[in-house]
Formats: C-alpha cells, structure tokens, sequence
C-alpha cells in the first residue's frame, strides 16, 4: 500500500509505541495516512536512535514490545492509517555484551552458527579494539580481569565491557593476574587492542568508522532469513504496509537484495482485512550529481534526500555564488572551490581512517590479478596506487558490479572516474587504473570468485569514503553558505534552475511517482528551516557581506585564538538556527541556545578534524570557542552584536518565511510521497544530530491545529495541503507533472506546474527567491505592482493567469480544477 504521506517518529525509551499511540488523533486531524518508524527491533540499551540493532527477531521491549506496537498499528488501523517501518540489513551493534549472535562469534570463532553472518577476514583472530591502551599497559594498569557470572567466565574490562571465554576455558574461577589473564587471551578467538589500532588492524567491515556497528553479510541466505523473519512476518500479518531500508550502498549486492526483497514481500498473503499490497519500499540511497536510480530494482525510490537537495538548491540564487566565494575565500583563506576540498578530505580519510578496508581490498585485486598470467606483472603497489587514486575522486557512493558483470548504468561512472583520475595517476601506470575499472566492469581476466571478492571490497570501501570525506569532514571544513551542505547534497552546485526542478519531478513522475520527499530527516546537518533562512543570504550577498564583517568585528575581543572560517560558520549558524521568538535580552533564552551551539561546535570542529578531532580533542581551542559563543549570547558583554543580530533577522524574515513555505508548498504538491519529520510542522531550527532529535512539543502542535495563530502559518499550509491530499488521492499519486511556462518581468521567480488525472487538475504556482521585493517587510509575498505582467502560459482554463492576483496574499497559490 502505498501512503497517502507519512509522519516519521524518532522511537526510544523516552518515546515508546504509548506515546505514539497518544499522538494517532493528532496525526489523523492533521491528514497524514502513515506513521514511518525508526528501526523497531532490539537495539542497544537506552539507544537514541535504534540502527544498533542486537537482536533483529524480535521488537524493542524499551519502546514497549510487539504487545505495545499491536495496540498503536489497531488505533492507527481503526482510523484507515498504517504503518512503515525502518529495518537495518548492513548491520549490527556489537558492543555491551547484548547482541546473541556476536557474543556466540567470540565465544566459538569460526565454528559459532553466526561466523558468517559478519563480514570477518578469520585469517587472523577477531580484532577488538576496545582498550584505552594496549593490551600489555591494560594489562598492567589492573584494567583487566576474569569474572565469573551465572557459572560462565568472561574477561571484563574496566568493570565494565564483557567479553566470553571458549568453552575449554570456562573451568578455573575468577582472577585478576595478569599473567593468567594474558595466557587466556591468546587462546581465544579474539584480541583486545587498544581503539586507536581500529582504522588500520581491524578484520571485519564495520558501518564507516564506527567500530560499534559490525558488517552483516545479507547476501548469505541464511543471514537474511534471520534478518528478515520479523519485517516479513509484520507484512504478512498486515501490521505494516511497507519498509524503507537504512543504507542500502553497505550491502555486497544492492540491488540483488531489493529484488529479493520485494519477491518476498509480494509472496506474503495478507489478511483480508489489511489494505492491500504491494508493499511500500524505499531506500536509504545518496544519489551522486546525474546519477539516476535504478529501475529494475522493485523499489518505489528512495528516502527522500535526492528531493531534499533539489527543493533546496532552487531556493538559492544563482548570482550570490561569486560574491559569496569570494567572501568565504577572503575569511577564511579556503578554496571556494568544493572540488579541492572534497578531494584533500577523500586523501586524509583514506589514509587516516580506512587503512585495514583498504589494505584488504588491495590483497583481493592482488590475488586477482595473480590468478591470470595477463596480470600477472602488476604488483600490490601498483594496485594501491590505483585503487587510492580511484577512491579519491569516485563520483557517486559505488558501483553496483558483480565480479562477472555491471549493469549498464555503471559505464558513465566509471568513465567519469577514469577522467577524473587521469591527473592522480604515476606516470606509466594509466593501465592499472583501466584494469581495476575493467574488473569492476566484469570485464577483467581472472577467476570468477576472486573477482567478485575484489569488486565487492573495493564497492563497499568507495560508499563510506564518499560520506566520510564528504558529508562528515568536507562539509564541516566549507563554509561558504551552509545552506549548500547537508546529506546528498551536491555541494559543487550553488543553485538550480527552474527548469531543472522542473525535469527532477518530471523524472520522478514517470519513473518513481510514489518515491519518498523529504525536507528533514535525524540525520540532517540543520533544519529545513534553518537552511531556508541562509538560503535567503544568497539574495543578500553585499548586505550579508557588510553585516557580517561587522560582526567580526564587534566579535574580535572575543574571538582571539579561534580561526575566521570558524567564525564564520559559526555567525551564519547563530543566524540560521536562532530560535523562533527568542529575544536579544531573554538572558534564559540566550543560555539555552548556547548549549544547543556549543554542541554543534564541538561536533562540526571534531568533524572537520583541521584544529580538534574526536581521536585528539584540542581542549584549548574548543575551550578558546566556546568561549565566544557563550560570550556572544550573553546580553552583558554583547548587547550590540545581539541587537544587530536581532535586527538583520527581522530584516531577512520574511523572504526566510517565503523560502520555508514553498518547502513545504512543493513537498506535498509534487509527485511523491511527503514525509514530515517529528516535529517539523512548525519551523524547524535544529541542528546536527542530536539537536534534531529533541523532544517535540505535541501539546503547543495540537493547539496549534486546531486554533491557527501567528507564526502557525507552516503548520496551517501543511494541514491544508494535506487535506486536499486526502480528498483527491489518486490526483496526487498518479497526477501527471507538466510545467508551465512563465512570461514578464518577474517569470524568472516563479515556478508552476499543473497535475492532472481525469478531469481533476491541480495548479500549483509558489514564488522564489524574491528577497529583493519583501527583505524589511513583514509579508512574504511581493507587493502587486513588484510582479507588474507576470503571467503564467498554459494555466487551466479559468485559471487566473495574472501572478500579482495569484500572490498578492501569499508566496503559494494551489488550485483544484474543476472548483
């Protein structure tokens, strides 16, 4: 079934299936037809977000168990709504002892049940790189000792982590003597090492660099039947309606996994009395610039972040990009170029946190080509060498070869890399790289199983090299405007055209008409709203110029020691983030806010890893930092920068106001199936994770609905757009998409389109990027006489087609035809 749009709820302790079973009449008075679940099963205890998993068979009893969520999907049911859930197939938590299958691993190697279910190299013992030192310092310090619980002996660590012995040392008692202890832990199937020994030693995949979260091989039949049991059950049963799939790029076979997948979901026989199928399937896919989507992979598109980069993108103006380079270059004395500083962060990822994922599909391509007198000569060092390189400059997440074959959609990628790559490559070696793109290609000498190991390797390396150097370093260390960095976004691209909007849904209609749109997810670097208001800075250039070097220095007595680029994304957060109705002097206020900033600083100056990081937090200048931001929002030491701060927010209001609404006007009017991220039906100025899963005020967005009042006019949109969702299904599920052309003084800032099924058509005109007409107003549409002859060209007969009568009220006109 697919929904009619969806509410995404954030599940953990704090919030359990009760609580959003207490929420059912809201969400129905509010018009959504689904409620989309975080990951449902058995996570680590007292997860926030639930991707931990240790237990994928059964449902969380933290937020209540499968008694609880039976009862929330027969209130959701008993209302004509449903239910998507989020399942997480790549991975597993692996730490804190709770996940069954891995404790068994360590317990009995490779001859547990579930030695293959995780992706490990058993050449070599289990590398657990848990230890605040090495082993023999841990050793000495006391950190260590073998207990004995419930007849069972473990070794613990720092009276804290538990790790099982074999079962030929379950006999001897508890003791702390470290030269017992270190007899013991060389026979097991396992070795504690320090953490810093993870990024170069570790033997198994992990989820990117995080050495909590072990690979799963979904691609064994056997794993995905115990993966997959539960979610399949629920479908059948008819509890829910349908899956979107966490990080689909992880897996070995993405797209052999989805076909099957969807052959199951299709097999399952439903009751009669649950809606219909198919199933509801989307992914969790980061669309690199011009890649399409699959279409034979039986899903229904993805989560929704190739439409988060698209609405984005056309809320920014063209004619900011140079003046803004040129001030993020002055500042910070950083490329404006995003090309140079992706590719210095794919270098130091590589090198830094990826050399045991790298050395291992170095020796898979080595042992390849050793299999074949063709390639016989071509040493480990050229292959690194070319492998490096490639991952360098790759331009999408992977490539979806088999070791014997690729679809076609892959040749384009690979000619792009092997461009981009020809200036990286040592002179005479140009071969290497073709022959590691030909074996990607399936087109390479060699044996078949060897081949499909050494694509597989270098696939899923290429998927976390993208989002680490990109989304979690480069984007931390660019600050040009940071509306422009959020996950998937194409941050070489300052803005899109119409047109180009335009040919994305259009795309969308004919090949993914019920793929998921999104604005905010738990995994957004800021706000949907907080990137509508920088987005306005675009259209402002030489104003925010002058504003902002004014703040620098006003800042500068408390700024010593901390970099101008800091500073700068730093004063563009402030800006975009600040809280709806905070006052210059709400001292409270101010303080809270602080809190919520220091923590995006810590995490964005660790992110970016230029002057502090996580492995090596610099408490000085984190401290130096701090110390501005506090100083900053305190009314006593800076009223004035407050004051001109509070100032150039009510200037930019409303255009940032304008921005926010034609979000949320083209979210739920395209085509597409709309989610709202919890909470973000009234604006939305969090931040990274985990400002973004703060608790929402449920309350205030009930009375909010049912009594509108200033500043609910995002709510009011929303609501009303859903409504017109829920009385005109089939117009917004299979509508067709045709843009209208534009004519006038204005044409180049206003976007419309019609959607028509049967005799029904939607109308749809929103206004873009017209901060020059309503910056220092306080109405988000452009007075009459600003739009002069504007009309739009091929509107719906009675349509009106003069734009000064269609947005003399508001930036959004939706129409329904016949009225």
């Amino acid at each position: 079934m697919t929904p009619r749009a969806t509410y995404r709820f954030q599940f953990h302790r704090d919030f359990t299936f009760a609580d959003a079973e207490a929420l059912v009449p809201y969400l129905e008075r509010l018009g959504v037809s689904h409620v989309y679940a975080s990951p449902i099963t058995t996570a680590r205890s007292g997860s926030t977000h639930g991707y931990d998993v240790v237990d994928p068979t059964r449902i969380n009893p933290e937020l209540g168990g499968e008694e609880a969520f039976r009862t929330l999907v027969a209130a959701l049911r008993a209302r004509g709504m449903g239910v998507i859930i989020d399942i997480v197939p790549n991975h597993m938590g692996v730490v804190g002892g709770e996940n069954g299958w891995w404790m068994d691993v360590l317990a009995r190697g490779q001859h547990s049940a579930y030695a293959r279910f995780f992706d490990i190299d058993w050449r070599e013992p289990v590398l657990l790189p848990v230890l605040g030192s090495p082993l023999p310092e841990a050793l000495d310090q006391g950190a260590l000792a073998i207990v004995e619980e419930d007849g069972k002996r473990f070794v613990c660590a720092y009276g804290e982590h538990r790790f099982p012995l074999r079962d030929e040392d379950q006999a001897g008692g508890a003791t702390s003597d470290a030269a017992e202890i270190r007899a013991v832990l060389e026979r097991q199937h396992y070795r504690l090492a320090s953490w810093r020994t993870a990024n170069d030693d570790l033997n198994w995949r992990r989820f990117f660099t995080v050495s909590e979260l072990a690979g799963l091989r979904a691609e064994e039949p056997e794993v995905f039947e115990a993966t997959h049991t539960l979610p399949l059950r629920l479908y059948a049963e008819g509890l829910i309606d349908g899956v979107r799939v966490d990080h689909v790029d992880g897996l070995t076979d993405p797209a052999g996994y989805c076909r099957l997948l969807r052959e199951r979901l299709d097999a399952c026989e439903r009751p009669a009395d649950a809606p219909p199928g198919p199933a509801y399937f989307v992914i969790e896919k980061i669309l690199g610039a011009g890649e399409p989507l699959s279409g034979d992979w039986g899903v229904d598109g993805t989560s929704g972040y190739d439409f988060m980069e698209e609405v984005a993108a056309l809320l920014h103006a063209p004619e900011g990009e140079a003046p803004l380079d040129r001030l993020w270059e002055e500042i910070s004395g950083r490329p404006a170029d995003f090309e140079a500083e992706e590719l210095e962060a794919r270098r130091h990822m590589l090198a830094w946190a990826f050399e045991g994922q790298l050395t291992r599909c170095v020796e898979a391509f080595r042992a390849l080509a050793a299999s074949t007198p063709e390639t016989a000569g071509v040493t480990g060092g050229m292959l690194r060498r070319a492998i490096e390189r490639l991952l360098w400059v790759f331009p999408v997440y992977r490539t979806y070869g088999t070791g014997d074959a690729a679809p076609e959609s892959d040749a384009e990628i690979r000619e792009i890399a092997r461009s981009r790559v020809a200036a990286h490559v040592p002179p005479g070696e140009e071969a290497v790289v073709d022959r590691v793109l030909d074996w990607l290609a399936g087109t390479g000498p060699g044996g078949a199983e060897l081949a499909a190991d050494a694509v597989r390797r270098f696939q899923q390396l290429s998927a976390p090299i993208a989002a680490k150097a990109v989304e979690d370093t480069a984007f931390y260390r660019y600050g040009r405007l940071l509306s422009r960095n959020d996950v998937g976004f194409d941050a070489t691209r300052f803005a899109a055209t119409i047109a180009e909007f335009h040919a994305d849904a259009e795309g969308r209609a004919e090949r993914f008409p019920a793929g998921m749109l999104a604005t905010a997810t738990h995994d957004h670097k800021r706000g949907e709203d907080v990137r509508a208001r920088l987005a306005v800075l675009s259209e402002l250039p030489d104003l925010w110029r002058e504003t902002v070097l004014r703040w620098h220095a006003m800042a500068a007595p408390h700024a010593e020691g901390v970099d101008p680029g800091d500073v700068y994304m730093l004063f563009q957060t402030l800006f975009g983030a600040w809280p709806d109705g905070l006052a210059a002097d709400d001292t409270a206020g101010l303080s809270a806010f602080a809190e919520r900033v220091v923590a995006w600083q810590q995490k964005a100056l660790r992110e970016a890893k230029l002057r502090s990081s996580w492995e090596a937090p610099n408490a000085t200048y984190e401290g130096a930092a701090e110390a501005l931001v506090r100083a900053l929002l305190d009314p006593a030491k800076s009223a004035s920068f407050l004051a001109d701060l509070a100032g150039f927010l009510a200037t930019t209001d409303a255009p940032a106001r304008a921005n926010s609404l034609a979000q949320v006007a083209l979210r739920y009017t395209v085509p597409g199936v709309p989610d709202c991220y919890q909470g973000t039906e009234l604006p939305d100025f969090s931040l990274v994770d985990p400002d973004n899963r703060r608790p929402v005020d449920y309350a205030l967005r009930e009375r909010l609905l049912a009594d509108p009042a200033p500043g609910g006019e995002k709510l009011a949109l929303l609501a009303r757009l859903l409504e017109l969702r829920r009385t005109h299904p089939t117009l917004f599920a299979a509508g067709d998409y045709r843009a209208l052309a534009v004519r006038g003084a204005r044409a180049e800032h206003v976007l419309a389109f019609t959607r028509t099924r049967g005799d029904t058509t939607l109308l749809a005109v929103v206004a873009l990027r017209t901060a020059a007409a309503t910056a220092g107003t306080d109405r988000p549409a452009p007075s009459r006489d600003w739009w002069g002859d504007t009309a739009l060209e091929g509107a719906p007969d009675g349509a009106e087609t003069q734009i000064a009568t269609l947005l003399c009220d508001e930036p959004i006109a939706i129409r329904i035809f016949p009225q």
